[in-house]
């Protein structure tokens, strides 16, 4: 049986207003994101900054509202204030490489200007201090004091006013650098927010965070008041310690809503704790894919050629682009709480661009970007979606039943134009969509006095006892028959 979906919409009901920052990017010293894909000085595609011009002009089309930067891992480690002036490369603890310190503070600045991007700061709260911290934030936003100093002597008179600040990455995981519990952490969180907000009241904070409500309830409960975001991220499909990657599309498919579960969860938590409507979530480090680096946090040896495995392309296919799509139909379901997310990360790696020497590669992920980008709106409008569900084979060995059709609707508030995303999760079959409840609201003027008139039709009855007839949408029909 050929099973249809049906949407059906309400357009006086609008459920909220998307926040475009969803549609943001990451970005890490790791691997080839930084050097050799977006600051590359050496290549004929780069500008006289160093910034692949393919890969900047990539980010417009997408037109990527805010990148976070530098880590990820990276940051807990991180000594900014050698990142700015004078550099010299140094060891980095987080990835075992020589780290070439030519990527700093007003480079990022630079190439989120270039992009049109709004720069997003992840502050080092694993071997960092309260007092560095807020120095960093003095050196890009104030016009007074000792780092705001320094920025006018590297050359930029005007601060930077960096809007966004993370506090700390992952601190609360074990292979973290500066990982603390979650008292230690909110002791931290709490001395940063005040020297922060000291600083420059009118920033906005994040803070690394779980899902989890008893961590929560510890750093809210210190600290809330002086905070704008929580902060979570999510990958579910891990490579092998040989690097090889998941490939069967079910089994992706099977979590397909898993991030929109963990979004519910912290939702739910934010309104346990008093902080719904306060405080947004910020998911700012997301991909279906976890980077290939097998044994780098725990210790392990650290072979780099592991993370060539990465750059294949073959890697990434529909179920990366169907699972992209089901993640941003989550955000705009909840965009009363989900206000900034972080696809991780711009370039390569497991990112939706590709970069080598001659040029770039689109990956499927970067196709939902452009169409979600250009082709939805900011009001979220009511929907109820019913739709056959398949069954797919999960990672545990048992079965889960998932929807074959997802869907969002969103609407322009300007031109009223609707965007309607549909994201058919069946790895091979086809599925048709009815959809109800749009229409404009017809009436006659001036300028078009016979909008709403009377037309005549005949209907053929035929020889049968019954018959069926097609009302067009918004429509009043009255019938004479005739025998």
């Amino acid at each position: 049986m050929n099973q249809k979906a049906v949407l059906d919409i309400l357009p006086d009901h609008v459920d909220g207003t998307r926040d475009f920052m969803i549609f943001g990017h990451f970005l890490e010293h790791f691997h080839r994101q930084i050097y050799g894909g977006v600051y590359d000085p050496g290549s004929h595609l780069a500008d006289e900054n160093g910034f692949r011009r393919d890969v900047i002009d990539a980010l417009r089309r997408i037109k990527t509202p805010v990148i976070r930067w530098p880590g990820g891992c990276f940051v807990s480690a991180y000594p900014w204030k050698k990142g700015v002036g004078q550099r010299v490369p140094y060891f980095d603890k987080a990835w075992s490489t020589e780290e070439p310190n030519t990527f700093g503070t007003d480079e990022f600045i630079a190439f989120c200007r270039e992009v049109g991007a709004k720069p997003f700061i992840c502050a080092n709260a694993g071997t960092g201090s309260p007092e560095e911290i807020s120095d960093w934030v003095e050196y890009c936003n104030l016009d007074i004091g000792e780092w705001a100093a320094l920025r006018r002597a590297n050359g930029h008179e005007i601060p930077f006013k960096v809007p966004y600040w993370s506090i700390g990455n992952e601190n609360w995981g074990r292979g973290e650098m500066g990982a603390k519990t979650a008292e230690e952490w909110a002791r931290f969180v709490h001395e940063s927010a005040k020297m922060m907000k000291r600083v420059d009241h009118e920033i906005e904070l994040s803070v690394a965070s779980i899902p989890d409500l008893d961590w929560n309830a510890k750093v809210l409960r210190e600290t809330g008041d002086l905070l704008d975001w929580v902060s979570i991220h999510g990958y579910w499909s891990h490579s092998s310690h040989e690097g090889a990657f998941e490939s069967g599309y079910d089994n992706i498919i099977a979590r397909a809503f898993q991030p929109e579960e963990r979004i519910v969860k912290v939702k739910h938590i934010l309104g346990s704790l008093g902080y719904l409507g306060k405080l947004r979530i910020a998911f700012d480090e997301w991909n279906l894919r976890a980077w290939c680096h097998p044994h780098f946090i725990m210790f392990g040896p650290a072979d780099h050629s592991v993370m060539d495995r990465n750059d294949i392309n073959s890697n990434y296919n529909m179920a990366d682009a169907v699972f992209t799509a089901c993640f941003l139909n989550s955000c705009l379901r909840h965009c009363d709480v989900v206000g900034m997310a972080n696809f991780s990360p711009v370039v390569n790696t497991v990112g939706a661009i590709f970069t080598h020497k001659d040029g770039i590669v689109l990956r499927p992920t970067y196709h939902v970007f452009d169409l979600f980008t250009n082709h939805t709106f900011e009001e979220v409008l009511h929907s109820a979606l019913t739709s056959p569900s398949f069954t797919v084979e999960a990672e545990d060995g048992g079965s889960r039943s998932v929807p074959h059709l997802d869907a969002v609707v969103t609407r322009d508030s300007a031109s009223s134009k609707v965007g309607i995303s549909l994201v058919n999760l069946h790895g091979g079959r086809a599925i048709g969509c009815r959809i109800r409840g749009l229409g404009s609201a017809a009436y006659s003027d001036v300028d078009c006095p016979d909008a709403v008139s009377i037309t005549t039709r005949d209907v053929s009855m035929g020889d049968a006892s019954d018959f069926a007839v097609d009302c067009p949408p918004y429509s009043v029909t009255v019938l004479n028959l005739y025998p």
